[in-house]
C-alpha cells in the first residue's frame, strides 16, 4: 500500500492528512485500486474503489434468503446506488464512499444509517416505520426474513460476487 501523509485535507486544510492507495485482485471482478484519505486534524475520512480496467454500467440483484447469503461479497464504488426495497435507497452522491464488504457489513452500515435518522427524528409515524426496517433486517441478519439488494452503478465499478446475483445491463 502506499501511503502519503501530510497532505492538506481538502475539509479543514491543515496539513494533516493522509492519502493511501492500494491494488487488490478480487475473483470474479477482476483488479481494483482502493483509496483511502483519513484526516488528523478534523476527523474526515472518504474511501472509494475503482476498478483496473474500465467496465460497461450495471446492475446486480441478490435475493438474500438465508445466513450463507450474509457472507456474499459486495464490492460498491461511490459512484452506485444501492436499493433494498421497502426499506432504503441510498443514492451516489458527493458524501457517498467506495467500500468491500459483505451483505453482513452493508445490511449493519444500513442498520446504523436508519439508527442515527431515528434518532433525530420527532415524528412517532417515521419513528414506529424505522423501528420496524430495522426489525426487519435484524431478521434477515438471523436467517428469520429475506430481502433484495439492488445495486445500480452507471460506472460499472461495482458487483455481488456470486452466482446467486443476477446481473443485467442498466
Amino acid at each position: 500500500m502506499s501511503e502519503i501523509k501530510g497532505q492538506p485535507c481538502p475539509f479543514c486544510n491543515e496539513n494533516k492528512c493522509t492519502l493511501k492507495e492500494d491494488e487488490v485482485d478480487i475473483p470474479y471482478f477482476g483488479r481494483l485500486f482502493v483509496f483511502v484519505m483519513e484526516c488528523e486534524g478534523c476527523g474526515a475520512r472518504k474511501s472509494d474503489v475503482e476498478p483496473a480496467e474500465p467496465k460497461e454500467p450495471c446492475r446486480f440483484t441478490l435475493e438474500v434468503t438465508s445466513e450463507d447469503d450474509l457472507n456474499i461479497k459486495i464490492v460498491k464504488s461511490g459512484d452506485a446506488t444501492v436499493k433494498i426495497p421497502h426499506i432504503i435507497t441510498i443514492d451516489a452522491g458527493p458524501a457517498s464512499e467506495g467500500y468491500i464488504t459483505n451483505v453482513e457489513g452493508l445490511l449493519d452500515r444500513i442498520k446504523k444509517t436508519i439508527e442515527s435518522t431515528m434518532e433525530a427524528e420527532e415524528d412517532e409515524i417515521a419513528k414506529k416505520k424505522a423501528k420496524n426496517m430495522i426489525k426487519k433486517i435484524n431478521q434477515v441478519l438471523v436467517g428469520r426474513d429475506t430481502l433484495k439488494i439492488i445495486i445500480e452503478d452507471e460506472t460499472g465499478h461495482s458487483a455481488i460476487i456470486s452466482e446467486k446475483a443476477q446481473r443485467s445491463k442498466l
